[in-house]
C-alpha cells in the first residue's frame, strides 16, 4: 500500500525542518507517543536505530525506526532551492513501512511538507487490517501532520487535546 499527503505550513522551511527533527518536540505533535530512543546513533541522524513506542487507544504498538536519509545533515543555513529529505524505515510485528518526507519552500515564510508512506504488510491479521482499512493509515497520516502544524504554528500540545 502507498499513499502521499501534503501540508502548508505558516514558517519559513529552515526552522520547520528544525521543528520537525527535534526529539524533544515528538510527544508535543505525534499522538501516542510513549517513547523514542535511539538505540545507537544520535536521533534523527542518518544510521540511528530507534525504538518507538506508541499508544493507540488500547493497543501498545512496538517498532524498530532506521534512518536511512536526512538531507542536508545540517538544518541550518540550508540553500535556497534544496529540498529538506527525511526518510525513515519502520518494523514492527507483521509491518514494513517507509516514510518519505520531503519540505520545501512554498513562499517566504511557508513550507510544504509533502510525506510518501509505503506498507507492506505480514501475517494474515495484518494482510487483512491493510486491505480493508487502507484508509486509517492515510487518516493517520494526515492527523500527525496536522497536529505537527498546529503545535509549529500556535504552539498546540497534543497531549493538552480534550478528545
Amino acid at each position: 500500500m502507498k499513499y502521499t499527503v501534503s501540508i502548508e505550513i505558516a514558517l519559513p522551511r529552515e526552522r520547520a525542518a528544525q521543528l520537525l527533527a527535534d526529539p524533544a518536540h515528538l510527544p508535543m505533535w505525534l499522538r501516542g507517543m510513549v517513547l523514542h530512543e535511539p538505540l545507537n546513533g544520535v536521533h534523527g541522524q542518518l544510521g540511528t536505530k530507534s525504538r518507538v513506542v506508541l499508544q493507540m487507544g488500547q493497543q501498545k504498538i512496538e517498532a524498530t525506526e532506521t534512518i536511512t536519509r536526512r538531507e542536508p545533515a545540517d538544518l541550518h543555513g540550508i540553500p535556497k532551492d534544496s529540498v529538506v529529505q527525511f526518510d525513515r524505515e519502520i518494523v514492527s510485528k507483521g509491518m514494513w513501512s517507509v516514510q518519505r518526507d520531503r519540505l520545501t519552500e512554498a513562499g517566504p515564510d511557508t513550507t510544504l511538507w509533502m510525506s510518501e508512506s509505503e506498507y507492506r504488510f505480514s501475517g494474515l491479521l495484518m494482510r487483512l487490517v491493510g486491505l480493508l482499512m487502507p484508509g486509517t493509515f492515510r487518516k493517520q497520516s494526515l492527523q500527525h501532520m496536522q497536529d505537527f502544524k498546529a503545535f509549529a504554528e500556535q504552539g498546540k500540545d497534543v497531549r493538552d487535546a480534550k478528545d
